[in-house]
């Protein structure tokens, strides 16, 4: 198997890596100390490609491959998770269900400016109390005289509540199936539509610089021509968008990991006790040698995921693995470089403390460890009824 990237792909990593250190680092403490979400980065990123990184090229987006698009999300995430979540989320859960499953005229309509980085575009799928259970979700949609009316919320939205933000693709109940269960589909909402509110969200752990969002739905009325796709696909259009959506966050537990061990290494290589290099205490040494290790295993786990995507062969295994087990990897290494920080590891004007922080919602959105763990051992047949649940 060729592990080699090709020379545009090696040629765009050190575009996006010269990026994201010239225009995002020299911002990233101010933003996450005020929690704020730059459009002036953002569209920057828009104007390099990023926002419209696998969109077809025939609605103004780069076309690239599913590699591709993750080491621009990898590499943003080396130095910000933010700036990488805001494209991550961006490309998955915004333009992706638009892309595959709208029609014809709601491409046209909507992803011309969505992959320029014109405008931004949300998922609305976790509710208060619906996060794992996706199924459980109580915001309704009803549909009388050519119109859905939507009621409901929802919560933990990102790029919900940005003055750049376009509208969102939101879960609703229309109502029941054969089988009693919720009939659940996808309707698109433009963010200007009477009675839909977007609530910015602070103080926050993690991805500060990141806008995240509470929607609210009240009689929220928009033409029967915004349901994505068939109704009562909007289950099955959900799963598909996660699927692809966990390479991203893989990607950034990827990247966060990257940047947390080279500022773990550099301190170290730096730090200086009893008259040498803190690196030359095995304990350290040690220490740096299992996280490249680590993230070197990760890499490979994640190329592989992307790889299969490309070949258009089944990867939501590989997948849940790549999100599992990159989003764990990160965990081990941002804990191993606050060590060996030792107590500049706790001050946040070292980078230690924010990877440390970050890392925590990789193992929480789209689909927590234990739903990748569940996944992958559904996927195993551990389950002959198919539960686990």
């Amino acid at each position: 198997m060729d592990y080699s990237l090709t020379s545009e792909q090696e040629m765009l990593r050190k575009t996006v890596r010269e990026f994201a250190e010239k225009v995002i680092k020299p911002k990233v403490f101010e933003l996450d100390q005020k929690e704020q979400f730059s459009p002036e980065i953002t569209q920057k990123m828009g104007e390099m490609g990023f926002l419209g990184a696998t969109c077809d090229p025939k609605y103004g987006g780069q076309g690239l491959c599913t590699l591709s698009y993750i080491i621009i999300v990898e590499e943003l995430a080396r130095v910000d998770a933010a700036q990488a979540a805001t494209v991550a989320a961006h490309n998955s859960l915004g333009i992706g269900p638009i892309e595959k499953f709208g029609s014809g005229e709601q491409k046209k309509k909507y992803l011309p400016a969505l992959a320029a980085g014109k405008k931004l575009w949300s998922f609305g799928l976790t509710e208060a109390g619906a996060g794992s259970d996706a199924a459980n979700s109580k915001t309704t949609a009803s549909l009388k005289n050519g119109k859905w009316a939507i009621n409901g919320s929802k919560i933990f939205i990102t790029n919900g509540a940005t003055k750049m933000t376009d509208g969102c693709t939101v879960q609703t109940v229309t109502g029941k199936g054969k089988n009693g269960q919720n009939e659940i589909s996808c309707i698109l909402v433009d963010q200007n539509t009477k009675g839909f509110a977007a609530k910015e969200m602070h103080h926050k752990m993690v991805w500060r610089a990141s806008n995240t969002a509470e929607l609210y739905f009240d009689h929220v009325e928009v033409p029967e021509g915004n349901l994505l796709g068939k109704r009562g696909d909007g289950f099955k259009q959900m799963l598909a968008t996660l699927d692809a959506g966990r390479l991203g966050i893989a990607a950034m537990g990827l990247g966060g990991a990257e940047g947390a061990f080279e500022a773990a290494l550099k301190y170290a290589k730096e730090r200086k006790a009893f008259g040498k290099p803190i690196s030359a205490f095995q304990v350290n040494a040690f220490k740096l040698a299992d996280c490249a290790t680590e993230i070197e295993a990760a890499r490979n786990l994640l190329y592989k995921a992307c790889w299969l995507k490309d070949q258009k062969k089944d990867f939501k295994l590989a997948a849940a693995q790549a999100k599992l087990f990159c989003s764990e990897v990160m965990y081990r290494v941002v804990n191993h470089a606050v060590q060996i920080h030792g107590g500049y590891g706790l001050v946040e004007e070292y980078p230690a403390a924010k990877f440390y922080r970050d890392q925590k919602l990789l193992e929480i959105g789209e689909g927590t460890s234990e739903i990748q763990r569940l996944v992958i051992s559904r996927a195993l047949g551990c389950y002959e009824d198919g539960g686990g649940g």
